[in-house]
């Protein structure tokens, strides 16, 4: 594989190893066992991940797709030349390069915590846009972490991209506490853009979620998979399965992992048990309206500047300002 250019650089904050046994611990300890979601995104989980963005009935990454597609030029206008492009969970980049070639960066940072997966695609883009300066960091952007290069690179403003309805992940208070913490690495005049999934029918967003083919069952599974691999723990796979629903009351799709029976599993010699039925709470996905999402944003000091949604109102993206 061609190596990429000068201009590529690999910063490794190291983020997952101390942190998973004791996240998997304490998730599985609590009354309402859960697991964060984003231990999902293993090399395999990757892979899945990227299987259930092509499936006939998930719509979000081809409704996203159109979107950029058809309003790059217009997303650029409102970020301005010569801004420093940070974007949050780079996946495979595919959504960043179409903005990327509207609006011409100074820099991209590219920030995400699957280590193999980050590397790959911002090396890739580095070949891409050779003129541009790409960094990649690896690290849990929920937490607190530096931008190494950031100040020097002399950018008009600073840009948050956060595609993929990933916010959605979080509760609407993480969220609000999320975006606060973006306006303030964005300073004054930065701008957040922003990929919000929005409600519909019920039994479109079911059929998202539990889709025929099994992939997002496999991909939800998976993590019980890593957790034997990497902590040496006994989970019994096909006694567990997939479950996610739409809790409408609470405007977001819920997945679970069920215990089919009573059983106990061994993680590092501490022991959890199950009862049948019982769950592991693996995933939120909050969905919201237009105006419920501009509200929240308001609620953590941001301005809504522009929303672009689909024609058949499947998915919007937000544009944020932060007051001057």
């Amino acid at each position: 594989m061609a190596r990429a250019h000068a201009g590529y650089s690999f910063h490794d904050a190291n983020p997952e190893p101390d942190r998973f046994h004791d996240d998997v611990i304490a998730g599985l300890s609590r009354p309402q066992k859960s697991l964060p979601p984003k231990y999902f995104y293993d090399a395999r989980g990757c892979a899945l991940f990227e299987a259930i963005c092509g499936l006939p009935e998930y719509y979000l990454t081809r409704a996203e797709i159109e979107l950029m597609r058809a309003h790059a030029g217009d997303m650029a206008r409102h970020l301005g030349p010569g801004c420093a492009l940070i974007e949050f969970g780079s996946g495979s980049g595919r959504k960043t390069r179409i903005l990327i070639a509207a609006c011409h960066p100074v820099a991209y940072f590219a920030v995400d915590i699957a280590r193999a997966e980050l590397n790959a695609t911002a090396a890739a883009i580095a070949r891409e846009f050779p003129r541009l300066r790409v960094i990649a960091v690896c690290t849990d952007y929920s937490r607190p972490f530096a931008l190494p290069q950031l100040d020097g690179l002399g950018a008009r403003r600073r840009i948050v991209y956060f595609p993929g309805s990933t916010i959605g992940n979080l509760t609407p208070t993480e969220a609000t506490a999320f975006l606060a913490g973006a306006r303030a690495l964005l300073g004054a005049g930065g701008g957040l853009l922003i990929g919000v999934d929005l409600k519909k029918d019920p039994a479109r967003l079911d059929a998202a979620y539990n889709d025929s083919s099994g992939v997002t069952a496999a991909f939800n599974l998976n993590l019980l998979e890593r957790i034997n691999r990497e902590l040496g723990a006994d989970f019994d796979l096909p006694a567990f399965r997939h479950r996610a629903f739409y809790d409408e009351a609470g405007g977001r799709i819920e997945m679970h992992l069920v215990s089919v029976k009573a059983q106990t599993v061994t993680i590092g010699g501490r022991s959890i048990a199950f009862r049948e039925g019982e769950t592991i709470h693996t995933e939120n996905s909050c969905k919201y309206s237009v105006r419920e999402f501009q509200d929240l944003a308001r609620s953590a000091g941001l301005s809504p500047v522009e929303c672009w949604m689909d024609p058949e109102q499947l998915f919007g993206i937000h544009y944020l300002a932060v007051p001057e």
